[in-house]
């Protein structure tokens, strides 16, 4: 009788603290839940053994696959990369040869002295320059966000099973939402920079629409209507001739160069908006994903204190098994 009884006190011990384990990890879940409510929805699912995969006859197709692949995709960094691309693009190969444009109308008609316009010329050759640079960093700098957006998308996550998160993941998060928080400042700064000749290229364009008009057009007052070009600083006072008027001013406005110039200043005008618009895309989509990072790290933070809780319990279990066996 007595073995009897040591083998059902020791069954009711080993339910009891089962119960104790199971109501215990399930008040620990209830009360993650109950603090972040955005964690109900974050599911793990771990990569199955090859013991767990599914036989030949019920595996997913290629449709399946294709379906499965795309849902990975980050659309919405996708699309803010595609823009800002295209921005810079618009903007670096339009204002580069816009700047050359200008250059040529200034030495042609407004200042024929070389080194009347010698610095002006120097600054729009170091301005090209910078171009090029522009160009080669946001290339590599849209890459990056793109290929961060891919790498912390929830569709990923769970395309790729567990997720893992680290401090060094949530900083270099946080690093991108400050560098693209400061380049788009910077890129405001050069939108409204890059309005400058727009402005000055339809002044002069309105000017000459004047002369054209049927109330100038044959009259005297034709060769009063004047574009002087040394108002703007961009050539000195002292430049020769710097002002055009009349019908040489008329000249200027049918040539190809002041054409294409005009309208290539106005696309990339565009091309710096759409680049502001790109980096406020990016934005949002960091500052989401770093939120996502966080959250994640808490949810994993938790179950690891779960999981050591759970193996504390099971050595708990074990040694008073055993104490239990040597007493028997």
């Amino acid at each position: 009788m007595k073995p009897a009884m040591e083998t059902a006190a020791e069954e009711n011990t080993e339910q009891s603290q089962e119960r104790k384990v199971n109501s215990r990890a399930e008040m620990e879940i209830g009360r993650y839940h109950w603090m972040y409510p955005g964690s109900k929805n974050h599911q793990y699912h771990p990569v199955p053994t090859l013991g767990d995969r599914a036989s030949p006859l019920s595996s997913p197709g290629c449709f399946e696959c294709c379906i499965k692949c795309l849902g990975g995709v980050p659309y919405a960094s996708l699309v803010a990369t595609i823009l800002c691309f295209s921005g810079v693009a618009l903007f670096c190969g339009c204002g580069h040869v816009a700047l050359a444009g200008t250059v040529a109308i200034l030495e042609q008609h407004f200042s024929t002295n070389t080194s009347d316009h010698a610095l002006l010329s120097e600054v729009i050759q170091l301005m090209q320059y910078v171009i090029y640079g522009i160009a080669s960093f946001f290339f590599l700098y849209g890459i990056i966000l793109l290929a961060e957006g891919f790498y912390t998308t929830s569709a990923v996550k769970e395309l790729h099973g567990e997720f893992k998160t680290t401090a060094c993941g949530r900083c270099i998060s946080g690093m991108f939402v400050f560098l693209t928080y400061v380049l788009g400042v910077a890129w405001l700064g050069v939108f409204g920079f890059s309005a400058v000749p727009v402005f000055m290229f339809y002044n002069i364009w309105s000017t000459c629409e004047v002369i054209k008009s049927p109330q100038t057009n044959g009259t005297a007052a034709v060769e009063q209507i004047c574009v002087d070009i040394r108002q703007y600083g961009i050539i000195p006072w002292n430049a020769f001739p710097g002002k055009i008027c009349g019908s040489a001013l008329e000249n200027i406005c049918n040539t190809n160069e002041f054409y294409m110039s005009y309208h290539l200043f106005i696309v990339a005008c565009a091309g710096a908006g759409a680049t502001v618009v790109a980096l406020i895309h990016f934005l949002m989509i960091l500052s989401s994903n770093w939120a996502y990072l966080k959250d994640a790290s808490k949810m994993q933070a938790y179950q690891d204190i779960k999981a050591k809780e759970e193996q504390e319990l099971q050595d708990i279990q074990s040694r008073s098994k055993e104490q239990l066996n040597s007493y028997t």
